[in-house]
């Protein structure tokens, strides 16, 4: 008896998919077939990781609050109310990142229509936010918690609104965190004694952290000399003998929450040493002996870090490990550039070394967030080190944080979610160079590899796609004003970067047509047409590297 099979239609797109990329690896050679076929699957990770990301921001949009429109800062205890320091900080700003990237007609009206209502909705004191009620449909807080809005002020521009400037430049959420950190002063330029119940009660040198690397950056940012001046006058509380936070400090959290001050410290630093050299002069022998310590009482046998110690008497006060130990790397690398101190690019590698081996399917905090902060870090410090350990390591966990999330695309919950995106989004923009397609549709895989001198580049779709592919730039020339490409949290990385000034061959292999193009052009985005069902392969070469 005949019967006809009846499929699923995503079901028979996906074996469409699979038939085309186990077919196309025998139409080249040998060596391109292995090339291409890294980029190819490059490209379905890519896919995954991209439609993971739009799925978050979809499931969490169905717990906004109907009438502000804001997302609480999570699903359960705390669904009543938005906070600066959890909802706007962690959440909301890799919404904003994912539909900026994936999700245009999002990223240009929800994303924005939010940011303009918390504008309106939550600031307190001056520009700086208050937590909101939605059944209250004002302040949480009756009496105004001075600790509360500094706090979140400090963590919504660190973690939220900077990583969000690191990407899109100058922008209404730029402008938002300006605006915030010229009304702080209003409060405090220096946190002194930050009351409050928060994460392990080390807000005051967080706080302190936080507006030392939001300072460090602004400055370069927008030229204004007064954020250096200020963040200088943060620096100099610390970097004496007398307050220095490896001898102050009885206990030192270098986990977050807490190792902010060891970055904000070094940020400024790393600051000085191009714009204030005699500060670098002055404060070197101190950040020196911070980093020594933490090297010498901080870590365990495989170079990683404990989460809180006590300086002073060298004592381990929590001996489970740091998921943010690449926060506190990105500094020990590059001042061990900057400063000739080798000692701390070898504390870089061998931490880095040792997580293939020992830390697969760690259990990184025992959630979501504790492996985005740990890839994150990886992913950051590999960007400068490339082992080979270490890829190998990123593309295990990275299939360990993605399966925390449900079938409807919520993670966990709660605010950490977002750095479930922010750390999915980095690792997709590394397996594509950089490269990001405008007009994303779901079905597009695109994936890409360095080679010794440019791209190979594969596009592949049942449906066909036509759109752009928009290379990526010096961002933190273009659109920071740094004069170096420093390792710093919530950075997206710089792979294949285009030169505006340059022209670049682009061979389309499956037609052998070859295109010269201009850096300006590809970094604006370069049309590509994929048929459907084709894989479309294409090799960048820089004519004038």
């Amino acid at each position: 008896m005949n019967r006809k099979f009846k499929c699923h239609p995503h079901t028979l797109k996906m074996v469409m998919m699979a038939t085309i990329l186990i077919s196309s690896l025998n139409l080249y050679g040998q060596e391109k077939d292995q090339e291409f076929s890294q980029s190819l699957e490059n490209g379905r990770l890519v896919n995954e990781g991209f439609n993971r990301c739009t799925n978050y921001v979809n499931a969490w949009m169905k717990y906004a609050d109907p009438k502000s429109g804001l997302i609480p800062r999570n699903i359960t205890d705390s669904k009543d109310f938005w906070n600066a320091w959890d909802a706007a900080a962690d959440n909301y700003p890799y919404m904003v990142l994912t539909s900026s990237i994936l999700m245009p007609d999002f990223f240009k009206g929800k994303a924005l229509e939010m940011l303009k209502t918390e504008q309106q909705i939550t600031p307190r004191i001056g520009k700086l936010p208050d937590t909101y009620s939605f059944s209250k449909e004002g302040f949480k807080n009756n009496q105004i918690d001075t600790s509360q809005i500094i706090f979140g002020s400090a963590e919504y521009m660190k973690d939220g609104l900077i990583p969000l400037t690191e990407w899109l430049g100058r922008s209404p959420w730029s402008d938002r965190m300006i605006e915030i950190l010229d009304d702080l002063p209003k409060l405090t330029k220096i946190a002194q004694n930050i009351q409050g119940d928060f994460y392990g009660n080390s807000a005051t040198v967080e706080v302190n952290g936080d507006l030392m690397q939001v300072l460090a950056r602004m400055y370069w940012f927008t030229g204004k000399r007064a954020y250096l001046d200020w963040a200088i006058e943060i620096a100099d509380n610390y970097l004496n003998e007398k307050n220095l936070p490896t001898v102050a400090l009885d206990h030192l959290r270098i986990r977050d929450h807490g190792c902010e001050i060891i970055s904000g410290l070094c940020e400024v630093y790393i600051a000085c040493s191009y714009a204030e050299p005699e500060k670098r002069k002055q404060w070197r022998p101190l950040i020196h002996s911070m980093l020594d310590r933490i090297l010498e009482v901080g870590r365990n046998e495989d170079g990683l870090f404990y989460d809180e110690v006590n300086p002073q008497n060298g004592k381990i006060l929590s001996k489970r490990l740091a998921d943010n130990f690449g926060y506190t790397l990105n500094a020990y690398w590059f001042i061990a550039q900057m400063d000739a101190k080798p000692i701390y690019r070898d504390a870089v590698i061998k931490a880095l070394s040792s997580l293939n081996e020992k830390f697969r399917n760690h259990n990184w905090e025992g959630n979501a967030d504790g492996y985005a902060d740990a890839i994150e870090g990886t992913l950051n410090l590999y960007n400068r080190e490339q082992i080979p350990s270490v890829k190998d390591w990123l593309d295990s966990e990275i299939k360990v944080l993605w399966k925390f999330q449900k079938a409807d695309g919520m993670i966990e919950g709660w605010h950490g979610d977002g750095n479930f995106a922010r750390t999915t989004i980095m690792y997709c923009l590394w397996k594509t160079q950089g490269i990001v397609p405008m007009d994303w549709q779901k079905d597009l895989n695109l994936g890409a590899i360095r080679t010794s001198n440019g791209l190979k580049i594969t596009l592949a779709t049942a449906d066909g796609w036509k759109g752009q592919l928009k290379f990526d730039e010096q961002r933190h020339k273009t659109k920071m004003n740094y004069p170096a490409d420093y390792p710093r949290i919530n950075q997206f990385q710089e792979w294949f970067t285009v030169d505006s000034n340059k022209k670049y061959s682009i061979k389309n292999v499956n037609t052998n047509k070859i295109s010269m193009v201009s850096g300006k052009k590809l970094s604006k985005g370069w049309k590509v047409e994929v048929k459907p069902g084709e894989i479309l392969y294409l090799e960048l070469i820089d004519t004038n590297p």
